[in-house]
């Protein structure tokens, strides 16, 4: 019983620590609210089961409330997104006026197009045109903004939070479930 008080306490300082950090850091509500949830979670866990394993229901707890807490802290990036409405000159930088193709996405998507081409304006507009191997063009725009090294998207019906970074003229985003690599065009 006491190596599981030992793990429940290691589990709540680690979760105290990412929230910490997340909270000085620029991260979305999304990742700030898993890191609450998991800290909570592992905590509250830890602390319903009185008789058994300390630690399962711990790590249980940290899972449930990191998933929660992404949820609810997902739900207030979109109502910023909606909010904002337009992003600052600071949100859009450094993708703004830039031009980028498609060059590698992981997993392979179902459906193969000729070219995959995405313009970030300097309005917080993303437009991109997929032209597929019958010459059909199909435009899609979305919002966009940028918080530290989180790419923000979004429609009035989603918000996709993904990791990007730019090395020399390339663009590298990460979905989380997936990711692609873009070449710079201009």
């Amino acid at each position: 019983m006491k190596r599981g008080k030992k793990l429940v306490s290691i589990i709540c300082i680690l979760g105290m620590v990412v929230t910490a950090s997340l909270g000085a850091g620029c991260a979305t509500e999304g990742q700030k609210g898993a890191a609450i949830g998991a800290g909570a979670g592992a905590l509250i866990g830890g602390l319903a089961n009185m008789h058994g394993s300390w630690g399962a229901t711990a790590l249980i707890g940290a899972g449930v409330g990191a998933g929660v807490g992404y949820l609810i802290g997902n739900e207030k990036d979109k109502k910023e997104a909606e909010r904002h409405g337009r992003a600052t000159e600071e949100e859009l930088k450094p993708l703004a006026g830039t031009t980028w193709q498609v060059i590698s996405v992981e997993p392979k998507p179902g459906k193969r197009h000729r070219s995959v081409i995405s313009h970030f304006r300097h309005d917080g507009t993303a437009v991109t045109t997929k032209t597929d191997m019958d010459g059909k063009v199909e435009k899609t725009t979305e919002q966009y903004r940028i918080v530290g090294s989180t790419l923000i998207l979004s429609t009035p019906n989603y918000v996709e939070n993904a990791k990007f970074r730019i090395e020399g003229d390339k663009l590298f985003i990460d979905y989380g479930n997936g990711s692609a690599v873009l070449q710079r065009v201009s």
